[in-house]
């Protein structure tokens, strides 16, 4: 019998703006958090809704981001971040990463995918 959760559906893929990202709920191990899903012509990426430099939520209103030269800005601070790995490249956590989320797509549907600790 297999008791492989199935992965978990966080969006469509034209939900999300080409260059730009949105915020979703997402159940992880811990619980239930607020990721961050961006989308360029390469792909789809996702990182917890979380700066490392404070811990606050990195957008300057409920799933509005600030998205400029391929770098998603902090809100709070100004950190900002590489869109392609989530490195901080300026600002108070200069070096730090954003926490990425591994994701599945599927046609126009993009999952999280298991594993790395994630449950659905």
């Amino acid at each position: 019998m297999d008791t492989t959760a199935p992965d978990q559906a966080l969006c469509r893929l034209d939900d999300i703006p080409e260059g730009g990202a949105i915020a979703v709920d997402a159940v992880l191990r811990d619980g239930e958090e607020n990721l961050i899903v961006l989308r360029r012509l390469d792909g789809v990426r996702a990182y917890m809704n979380i700066c490392p430099h404070a811990g606050r939520r990195l957008d300057w209103a409920p799933g509005k981001f600030l998205i400029k030269d391929n770098l998603l800005v902090c809100a709070a601070h100004g950190a900002s971040f590489n869109d392609d790995d989530g490195l901080c490249v300026g600002g108070p956590c200069r070096g730090e990463h954003l926490r990425a989320v591994p994701l599945r797509l599927d046609g126009e549907h993009v999952y999280l995918a298991q594993g790395d600790g994630l449950t659905a």
